[in-house]
């Protein structure tokens, strides 16, 4: 039986959580985090699961029980079986890192159904950024607010998710050369690795000025429709798929499609590691760069002042990128995706590890471009925002010869 309390922590986006996390780890905690100063604790995020990964495959070893590499398996799948791994190294508590972040309605349940059976015989200690990932199980429920690490009672927000900025987005430097209606279409698109179906004749277009919201559970193939879209899957060669206009291998060049897209992903603040400041990262999506290596124009250089505006982190302007939080890094590199206005959104979970105050500044802001531009915008996530609401509705679903695709439209009323 545990005799040790459990805690859910809600943290604001200006916490250095990787500090918060050394910090319980070593032994060093102060005040009511102190119990567990002598105490075993292992790290369940997604952060550890991808060093896992690269682990596997830079000694081509299987660290889990499974006979399979972790790579191999979906995000629900890979959260249960490096759980299973924590759990064979005997800790006394488990630190949860945004457990359900990237995950499915369905593995969402099944991740809190573990957590809540475990929870008779092992201490969690759950850090998370929005309010309804809270875990209803654990009684102790508190906020820490900055890097002091002070746990305080839980506060309700006055900000309502339904407010909205009144700030109008920066007008685009330049008009993008597009006169297709038509920017992207899947005229029975289908994609098998290794003899393994993926998607199944997938039939989709995508029009300018439309607002669409991906879904589908995990390993539905999400990241393999992307990808098409961008033009970096090789699999689109010979297939009935359009992009901009032009039909995939009549001659374009990966670049030719990426300069009408403009992306973001939760990958893109693991993948960055140089010194930039903010002003700069916003900067490169003029480019299409991670980072500024060209010389902006004094023109540019006030578009993104006035994002900086729009998103309230003027201040920041020449702070270095690392060493904001991970959702003030996110903010930026949203804006950093739409700063050129291209005619194409693909935003990927850009809510996932965002506290509650800077989702409502996304949502505004993504709610702010379907107002007030003609970028069609393609938002990915397992969750339904209720301040969100995409024109249509495409969804994954899952079948023995890859997953089929449904059409919902008319979401709005």
């Amino acid at each position: 039986m545990n005799n040790k309390p459990h805690w859910n922590i809600l943290l604001s986006d200006s916490v250095n959580k990787n500090q918060l996390i050394k910090t319980l780890l070593s032994g060093s905690s102060t005040g009511e985090l102190a119990i567990y100063n002598n105490l075993k604790g292992i790290l369940f995020s997604d952060i550890t699961i991808q060093q896992f990964i690269e682990k596997e495959e830079q000694y081509d070893t299987l660290e889990a029980a499974s006979n399979r590499k972790l790579r191999s398996f979906s995000a629900g799948e890979q959260k249960k079986e490096f759980l299973n791994y924590c759990l064979n190294q005997k800790p006394d508590y488990i630190i949860l890192d945004n457990p359900f972040d990237h995950l499915d309605q369905a593995s969402r349940k099944t991740l809190a159904d573990s957590l809540k059976q475990l929870s008779e015989s092992l201490s969690f200690i759950q850090l998370v950024n929005r309010t309804e990932d809270l875990l209803s199980f654990v009684e102790n429920k508190v906020q820490i607010t900055d890097d002091s690490f002070v746990t305080k009672p839980i506060e309700t927000s006055k900000k309502s998710t339904e407010e909205k900025h009144t700030t109008q987005i920066p007008k685009p430097l330049h008009s993008f050369d597009n006169t297709n209606e038509i920017l992207v279409k899947m005229d029975g698109v289908s994609v098998s690795y290794d003899e393994r179906p993926i998607v199944d004749s997938i039939f989709w277009t995508i029009k300018q000025d439309e607002f669409w919201q991906l879904v589908g559970p995990n390993g539905s193939g999400k990241s393999t429709i992307l990808s098409m879209i961008t033009g970096e899957n090789p699999k689109g060669y010979e297939q009935e798929l359009y992009l901009f206009g032009r039909k995939k291998g009549s001659g374009e060049s990966v670049w030719d499609i990426k300069k009408n897209i403009g992306i973001f992903s939760t990958s893109m603040t693991q993948m960055f590691k140089r010194n930039h400041t903010v002003e700069q990262m916003i900067l490169s999506g003029f480019f299409d760069s991670i980072g500024l290596y060209t010389q902006p124009t004094i023109l540019q250089k006030q578009i993104a002042a006035q994002w900086l505006e729009v998103i309230g982190m003027s201040a920041l302007k020449n702070k270095s990128f690392m060493q904001l939080s991970l959702g003030q890094q996110r903010v930026i590199l949203i804006v950093r995706a739409v700063i050129k206005h291209p005619p194409l959104i693909i935003l990927d979970e850009p809510l996932d590890g965002l506290d509650d105050h800077n989702s409502v500044l996304v949502t505004d802001l993504i709610n702010l471009l379907i107002q007030e531009t003609n970028m069609t915008i393609i938002y990915v996530s397992h969750r339904m925002e209720p301040a969100l609401k995409p024109t249509s509705i495409f969804e994954l679903v899952p079948s023995k010869t890859g997953s089929i695709g449904k059409i919902k439209q008319d979401i709005v009323s």
